[in-house]
Formats: C-alpha cells, structure tokens, sequence
C-alpha cells in the first residue's frame, strides 16, 4: 500500500532553518518524481520543489537559493531543507509522488495527481 508521511514541521523564528521528511513506503523511487507542495492560510496550494529518479531537482522561484531538495535512496525518504525562512513560508508542507516528470508535477498541486501525503505544518513567526 503507497503511503507518504511528512514529518519535521513546526515554527520557526525569521530567519531559521527547517528539515522536513518525507517517508514514501510501498513502492521504490524508481522512475518516479516526487515534490514538495504548500498552502498559506486562505491561498491556493502552490508547488515548491521537484526531484526526478535521476537526481535532476527544480525549484519555484520563491525558494529558490534557499531550499535543498535531496533523495536517500536507502531510507525511501525525501528531504526539504528550508533556510532564511520568512513568514511568506508559512503554511502546510505535503509531499506528492507521480510517475511524471518535475515539470508537469508542479503544474498540477492537486491530490487528484498523484499520491499525496497529509502534510506538516510550518510556522515562521517571531
């Protein structure tokens, strides 16, 4: 059975830095993609990051330079490292898998595509 747990949510001062996880089970990486998405209170979910199989990752432009996305292979595990964290950030973090690549995943922020996880909540607030 495919399930995607985030972990690693929680608040944060400006200017810090998160770790979010996401432990996919139930299916190996293997010609997959996977992305982070989010949703601020009262705005539609957006995408954030994307890493194929391959490695190759993209970033949305307001994360750009700040977040890392990484595979661990081992753990079939996604990782979001988030650094100068505004409250722009805030908002509920969910990681999505789909046999698609980086750039159609983003378009598409939607649970109808693909398998979502439930999501972790980030707050960036001093």
């Amino acid at each position: 059975q495919l399930q995607l747990v985030e972990s690693g949510g929680g608040l944060v001062q400006p200017g810090g830095s998160l770790g979010l996880s996401c432990k996919i089970s139930g299916l190996t990486l293997d010609f997959y993609s996977v992305a982070w998405f989010r949703q601020a209170p009262g705005k539609e979910r957006e995408g954030v990051s994307c890493i194929t199989s391959s490695g190759t990752t993209k970033y949305e432009d307001p994360v750009r330079g700040r977040f890392t996305i990484a595979t661990d292979d081992a753990k079939n595990t996604v990782s979001l490292e988030m650094k100068m964290l505004t409250p722009e950030d805030t908002g509920v973090y969910y990681c999505a898998v789909a046999e698609a690549p980086c750039r159609r995943l983003l378009l598409y922020p939607t649970p109808d595509f693909g398998s979502w996880g439930q999501g972790t909540q980030v707050t960036v607030s001093s």
